[in-house]
């Protein structure tokens, strides 16, 4: 008998042992796919014990005569170096081009007009964690009865701004007006991130993807959005991931234009050196070969040759800041060489790098004024210093995984190509995945309709299938 009971207490101590590990596995499981919420204090000095004003304000681009004053000084006193012979844009923003743009800028861009343009969509600012985000807020101008908008995060990247998604936005808010039905329709939430555009600069060390993640989130929430969709590329792309792992259950489905693999598997180096010989035992789609290989001219030449700004401003932004923040011309030089290779790198073989085979010049400066009028381009550099001085791969995000629906669409003159095989480790369930036909890194400014179909199709295949629940 008593061996039995000693048998019996074992029996229930081992039971209690692995109920305790199957709890403790169950748990500690559900907090590492859940990224926490970064509750930062960006504002100027200590933070206040009085709580913060949550008032939403409206907000307009106003310019005045005496900054203008001074850009046209600028722009008249600017010095140009004369580039070598034939090398296009190889070099970067080629001089005798440069001083074109420069000449339209002072003769003929009309940022008056311009900023008309920018403020036909409400804008507003409003405080979160000490600093003032501005953002643009669209809602639709007509819904079918008993229909309701659906949320939609926007973020931009670098060296872009909010003004990125002006062309998109008309055919989200109101999709049946450009012959994309009315099945869903959109309210459009674009924001700045912090320290770029209107945004305020953040004042103090270390904010992040996850802190400008966070930020947003307390956006979504004070505008009464408890359940939305979110679209980025870029540096949007990383903030609305973060996003979908900070809130999933907020998050009903994560649309990328640009999608970032932070840390390189030994499936990821095989398939680096056998995907284009048996791509089918990589996951690998003939597409993706295509865009991949070989994988040294099509990677690791184009990291060597196109991420040198990248590694100044993860290092020491402010210094290179300073010019740009100072020299309009200078400003301009830096921003058209991204807006000319990362929309396609053949635009380097051209004197003029392409830049008006996809944009126009006042979209091109109205972007660059964004930059100007605001002051903002060394908080905006700074952000790459944020993000990647802990090392690349480091940190919690990168290792989390993401189960919000995702959708993605490879744009093929995007500066990394990444197949589905790859994005699927990091993005678990992904429900679409397109090769887009034509288009490259500024996707919502150049490609405008691929990428409101690409939105569309998506939210629908969530819609229908109720995915957001099934997370």
């Amino acid at each position: 008998e008593f061996c039995s009971s000693l048998a019996g207490i074992m029996l229930l101590e081992a039971f209690l042992v692995l109920g305790t590990l199957l709890i403790y596995f169950f748990f500690s499981k559900k907090n590492e796919e859940t990224l926490p919420f970064k509750d930062g204090w960006w504002g100027r000095g200590q933070k206040p014990v009085t709580k913060e004003d949550s008032s939403i304000r409206p907000f307009k681009v106003e310019t005045e005569e005496e900054e203008l004053s001074d850009l046209f000084r600028r722009l008249d006193q600017a010095r140009f170096t004369e580039p070598l012979e034939n090398s296009c844009f190889h070099y970067g923003t080629n001089s005798v081009h440069l001083r074109k743009v420069v000449s339209y800028w002072k003769n003929q861009f009309n940022w008056k007009k311009q900023v008309e343009v920018l403020n036909k969509y409400p804008q507003f600012k409003t405080k979160i964690q000490g600093i003032d985000i501005h953002f643009v807020h669209v809602k639709p101008p007509r819904l079918p009865e008993g229909q309701a908008a659906k949320p939609l995060l926007m973020v931009h990247g670098w060296p872009g701004s909010f003004y990125e998604f002006y062309k998109i936005i008309p055919l989200l808010t109101d999709p049946a007006s450009h012959g994309l039905g009315d099945e869903h329709i959109f309210e459009v939430i674009c924001p700045s991130i912090p320290g770029y555009g209107f945004s305020e600069a953040p004042h103090k060390q270390d904010f992040n993807s996850v802190s400008a993640a966070s930020v947003f989130y307390e956006l979504m929430l004070r505008l009464g959005f408890n359940e939305f969709y979110t679209q980025g590329g870029d540096a949007g792309c990383v903030i609305c991931t973060n996003l979908a792992q900070i809130a999933p259950s907020h998050v009903k489905g994560l649309h990328l234009n640009m999608v970032l693999v932070s840390k390189l598997g030994l499936s990821h180096l095989l398939s680096i050196l056998l995907g284009r010989y048996f791509p089918g035992l990589f996951g690998f789609q003939d597409e993706d070969v295509r865009r991949m290989f070989p994988f040294l001219k099509k990677w690791l030449y184009k990291i060597l040759s196109e991420f040198g700004y990248a590694h100044i401003q993860a290092t020491k932004p402010d210094t290179v800041g300073c010019g740009l923040n100072d020299s309009p011309v200078g400003l301009a030089a830096y921003i058209l060489e991204k807006f000319s290779s990362w929309t396609d790198m053949e635009f380097q073989n051209l004197e003029d790098g392409g830049l008006e085979r996809k944009f126009s010049l006042d979209d091109l400066l109205t972007n660059i004024m964004i930059y100007w009028v605001s002051g903002c381009i060394v908080p905006s550099m700074r952000f790459y210093k944020e993000n990647l001085q802990k090392g690349i791969g480091t940190q919690k995000h990168d290792k989390l995984t993401v189960q919000v629906p995702t959708g993605i669409a490879a744009f093929p003159n995007e500066i990394l190509h990444i197949p589905q095989a790859w994005a699927k480790k990091k993005y678990t369930n992904i429900v679409s995945f397109h090769f887009m036909p034509r288009g490259g890194h500024f996707a919502a400014l150049e490609e405008p309709e691929l990428l409101a179909k690409d939105v569309l199709q998506f939210v629908d295949k969530v819609e229908k299938k109720q995915l957001w629940k099934k997370k």
